[in-house]
């Protein structure tokens, strides 16, 4: 039983290869808004690299956001394209919680929002459990509450084993829809 998971919602694309819910790879790729060329080739890369193809996997397993509006689409589409092609089943995990995975005890999670504003929470790695919902928030605000550990966009370590124990099924992945957390700048901009 092999499973993929893919996150392209922070500056970091990462991409997991597990066999039987134990890691086998994983990759981290720093990028400058460029995760949309590394994708797919570092999928297909990782695959051959285990004489694997698509048609091996039994699950795919993505970061759904909130993040940057292009990064969280680039690996929700990938997912969502070998989901329904190779007909297997496609699940979700939010990316502050992927971020966190590798961490314990209170973890802060941050991804920049701009404007002084963060997609962050604080969850409970321990409990397993919210202490602070997800949400768009101040950033100033969110790192004066109490917490243990603090996770950005760019130094997190993320535990696959657990992603996969906390996955959520999505019964149609035609419709799965990112968690942007708020409306694009585009749309602010239409509104106003």
């Amino acid at each position: 039983m092999y499973s993929l998971l893919l996150d392209s919602s922070t500056k970091i694309l990462y991409i997991a290869l597990l066999k039987n819910n134990k890691l086998v790879e994983d990759i981290y790729i720093e990028g400058a808004n460029d995760h949309a060329k590394n994708i797919v080739c570092k999928v297909d890369e990782l695959l051959n690299k285990y004489n694997l193809t698509t048609h091996d996997l039994t699950e795919v397993l993505c970061g759904y956001g909130p993040g940057s509006y292009t990064g969280v689409r680039m690996a929700v589409t990938v997912a969502k394209m070998i989901s329904v092609f190779m007909n297997i089943p496609l699940y979700t995990i939010s990316t502050l919680k992927l971020m966190a995975s590798g961490s314990s005890g209170k973890v802060l999670a941050l991804i920049d929002a701009r404007r002084g504003n963060s997609f962050g929470m604080i969850f409970d790695m321990d409990k397993n459990e919210y202490v602070v919902n997800e949400g768009m928030y101040s950033t100033v605000e969110l790192k004066e509450k109490e917490y243990d550990s603090i996770v950005c966009e760019t130094n997190f370590k993320v535990n696959p084993e657990y992603c996969l124990n906390n996955k959520e099924k999505v019964d149609n992945p035609d419709l799965l829809i990112p968690n942007y957390l708020r409306e694009t700048e585009a749309e602010r901009n239409l509104n106003d």
